[in-house]
């Protein structure tokens, strides 16, 4: 049986981790695996680590002396972890006990990355499933949830495993990078992460059966204003498409933003206009990242998606 290493990253959630941790010990004592809980502390003044150290003694903790954001933070936990597995998982999740139970027997396929379980709020509505890599051309939408009625425990692939609760084969994991860290502090590291995944030739899947639930609480929204939110949350969605696109496309991407530029201007989007300037700052490191990264990976994001969307049935493939 495959170990796990849970990878936690936490910014002043001690009431979280108080609620949470505990269906995380339980899920993992159910399985009775070889297994370790990691929770990398991205500079908390609430007493996250003095709790962890006093409740939770084999729990490891990594304590970052300044604020890393998201990727950067949680990239110090995976570099920690030593089984076979790695489960990216938000302090705000509960597992539920049997969440293992049909993920772990995936990974004798050898191309398998990773894995996705079914998160719901507290409510019972289904908030995250697998993602369809809708592209209109010019774009990619990542955040479109993909359901089946008719068959709704059938495994899936996913354009992306959420960054809440991705099961990833931890030499994979290593292999990519870790989490880049150019979209640090938040947003679309997940989705990056995974479609390098894809590029490489492995796979990504939703499992339904495993099911999670994720508070309606948010630490982004705790910790930020909503108009830096939003200028990160842009600039990111930029950098993925640079980094992934290649010729026709990239060209097509660029012009849509030229078109984008002169709308903005005549609406005065000031956000927008911020965000832009934030990316064209990460430029130079972007291009670097990107001609490394072709070198060694050169499948493009188009072809990994076609090859994504072959697993789905015909009615979820006319969507795109």
């Amino acid at each position: 049986m495959l170990s796990i290493s849970v990878v936690i990253p936490n910014y002043n959630g001690k009431h979280l981790l108080e609620v949470y941790l505990p269906t995380v010990v339980a899920a993992l004592d159910s399985i009775a695996v070889d297994h370790e809980i990691i929770v990398a502390d991205d500079a908390s003044t609430d007493g996250s680590v003095d709790f962890l150290r006093s409740q939770y003694p084999t729990v490891r903790v990594v304590v970052n002396t300044e604020n890393k954001g998201f990727s950067g933070n949680i990239n110090c936990g995976f570099r920690l972890a030593t089984k076979d597995l790695v489960l990216a998982l938000n302090s705000d999740v509960a597992l539920d006990i049997n969440y293992f139970v049909d993920q772990l027997p995936l990974f004798k396929d050898p191309l398998l990355f990773g894995t996705m379980g079914s998160i719901y709020e507290g409510d019972g509505r289904l908030i995250d499933s697998a993602k369809l890599p809708v592209y209109d051309g010019f774009s990619f939408n990542s955040t479109v949830n993909a359901t089946y009625p008719d068959e709704p425990d059938v495994l899936r692939t996913t354009f992306f495993l959420s960054g809440a609760n991705a099961l990833m084969d931890r030499r994979k994991l290593m292999e990519l990078g870790g989490m880049n860290e150019i979209y640090s502090p938040f947003y679309m590291e997940d989705v990056d992460l995974s479609v390098r995944a894809w590029r490489r030739g492995w796979t990504c899947l939703y499992v339904p059966t495993s099911k999670c639930t994720h508070a309606p609480s948010s630490t982004i929204a705790r910790t930020s204003s909503s108009d830096h939110v939003r200028i990160v949350s842009r600039c990111n969605k930029m950098l993925f498409h640079l980094f992934h696109l290649q010729g026709a496309p990239l060209l097509r991407y660029q012009l849509y933003l030229a078109a984008n530029y002169l709308l903005r201007w005549m609406f005065g989007d000031r956000q927008w206009y911020n965000a832009l300037r934030r990316m064209h700052s990460l430029l130079p490191q972007l291009r670097q990242m990107k001609h490394a990264f072709q070198a060694t990976h050169p499948q493009t994001l188009l072809k990994a998606r076609k090859h994504m969307i072959e697993g789905l049935p015909p009615t979820a493939r006319r969507t795109f």
